[in-house]
């Protein structure tokens, strides 16, 4: 009877140590599916931004905020909800607002990962940025920079180029 108690113990230990490895192999992959499903979920919040700014500068003759948005219909409230670190959309929160610059009104939209980078907390790799051209941008350390005279980007590399 000892002979089947430790037995038994050895194979638990076997099935466990199974488990462990199998888990070591699957837990890094699910995460980055994760970061880039929120990825994709925040270039797609940003294609919304460009599309909803469209219409709204169309019907009101200047671009608008993310209230702004969502009053008219354009973006729906959880979007216009994670405008900080503390009200994420999918591990991302956003930024989109007119600039006035030299009498011309533009727009710049950002989305920023709460958790930046890899690893258990990470959320996102990539911070991304969009405006009036309607060009996605990214940069893996910080928020793609535009000049605001010249509205080119300086920071940053085109999603699709």
């Amino acid at each position: 009877m000892k002979r089947e108690v430790g037995f038994s113990l050895i194979e638990l230990l076997i099935v466990i140590v199974i488990i462990g490895i199998i888990a070591a192999i699957a837990i890094p992959n699910l995460l980055a599916s994760r970061r880039a499903a929120n990825e994709a979920n925040a270039i797609s919040t940003l294609r919304t931004f460009i599309s909803a700014q469209a219409t709204y500068h169309a019907t009101h003759g200047r671009y608008g905020l993310m209230s702004e948005l969502r009053d008219a219909g354009l973006i729906d409230s959880v979007v216009a909800g994670a405008t900080s670190p503390f009200t994420p959309k999918s591990g991302y929160w956003f930024a989109c607002r007119y600039v006035t610059n030299y009498e011309r009104i533009y727009w710049n939209g950002s989305a920023l990962p709460v958790y930046p980078g890899g690893g258990l907390r990470g959320t996102g790799t990539r911070y991304f940025y969009t405006n009036e051209s309607g060009v996605i941008y990214y940069h893996p350390d910080q928020v793609p920079q535009v000049d605001q005279n010249t509205r080119q980007i300086i920071v940053g590399t085109p999603l699709n180029p």
